[in-house]
């Protein structure tokens, strides 16, 4: 049988910025379709980086997500009735999404702040290679170079 075809999805740049990046990450960063929530929190999240930082927050922003992508990760791969943790090379539209999905973790998991204060720091973290989010992707780096010896068992 064959496999789906998975389609490239075509997304929608934000308002403001006209950033696709931008775009997506109110995306993932939205909660019960509330998007104009999400989009309001990011807006004063940047604010507040432009504030603190004294640069574009565009730019602080690409390089936040960029420190925190991940290059390698592990993916569990069954062979000969033992499963086997093998690194692998991860896509571009995953990375962003991983990078995105971490730094919103980690600024979720901060408590009584703001949304819009935590996300800032983890942003300003990450842009300096520090925090949450890149404590996460050292973590899946050194998982996949310790499973090193498996890397023969990818497609």
């Amino acid at each position: 049988m064959r496999r789906k075809r998975n389609y490239k999805r075509e997304h929608n740049p934000d308002i403001k910025f006209n950033s696709v990046a931008v775009g997506r990450f109110v995306n993932y960063l939205m909660g019960n379709g509330k998007k104009s929530t999400a989009e309001s929190v990011l807006y004063k999240t940047f604010e507040k980086v432009e504030k603190e930082m004294k640069q574009e927050p565009i730019l602080v922003f690409d390089k936040a997500i960029e420190n925190a992508s991940p290059l390698l990760e592990v993916v569990s791969k069954r062979v000969g009735g033992a499963n086997y943790q093998v690194p692998r090379e991860v896509r571009p539209e995953r990375k962003f999404f991983l990078a995105c999905k971490w730094i919103i973790e980690a600024a979720r998991a901060k408590k009584g702040k703001p949304m819009a204060d935590k996300l800032a720091e983890e942003f300003m973290l990450a842009y300096k290679n520090e925090g949450a989010a890149i404590k996460k992707k050292q973590n899946v780096h050194r998982m996949a170079e310790a499973n090193r010896a498996f890397a023969h068992f990818a497609r």
